[in-house]
């Protein structure tokens, strides 16, 4: 079968490249299409790609594999399309969306742990002390506990977390504390 005098074959295969290129464009520039994606609220670019990726696909090796009628080639790649969009949604994407981030954290799981301090931290002050862990590095402002100044590269322990400030004490005073 031709449409516009071009074979069905060659129309499934262009639609594949061009899609397969905008797929790869979307991958590097895809923070400008997610904006589209919300202000619109129905049209993801994920799943629309995927979809046209899909059709087109199978589209093109039914086509070429089998001697199905065009009309039925093109209605089973709409739903095989259908259904990998689905599965691709309900697999991946849905998964990915609410996956939490490697680095997140909370103002209260910073407390209890052990930094060090890369700017120091003058008497009244602020200084600047980071925290290391296997899931990444976290620097934050600090100021000491009791007001005192702690010297750079110095262990501290941080206590509480106030207004986004560690308020920390050196590692070798906390004994005092605990007795």
């Amino acid at each position: 079968m031709e449409l516009f005098g071009t074979s069905i074959e060659s129309i499934y295969l262009t639609i594949l490249i061009i899609s397969g290129a905008v797929t790869i464009l979307y991958i590097l520039f895809g923070d400008v299409l997610e904006g589209i994606a919300e202000a619109t609220g129905f049209l993801n670019p994920t799943l629309s790609l995927a979809f046209i990726t899909f059709a087109s696909a199978t589209g093109y090796l039914f086509e070429l594999l089998t001697s199905f009628n065009h009309y039925l080639t093109l209605f089973l790649s709409i739903i095989l399309a259908i259904i990998l969009d689905v599965l691709l949604n309900v697999f991946v994407l849905i998964p990915l969306s609410t996956a939490e981030e490697s680095l997140a954290y909370s103002e209260n799981s910073l407390r209890g742990r052990v930094g060090k301090v890369i700017i120091p931290i003058p008497i009244d002050g602020f200084g600047e002390v980071i925290i290391q862990s296997s899931s990444g590095t976290i620097a934050k402002s600090a100021k000491c506990f009791e007001n005192k100044g702690i010297a750079e590269g110095q262990k501290v322990l941080v206590i509480d977390v106030q207004d986004g400030v560690l308020l920390v004490l050196p590692y070798d005073q906390v004994e005092q504390y605990l007795l």
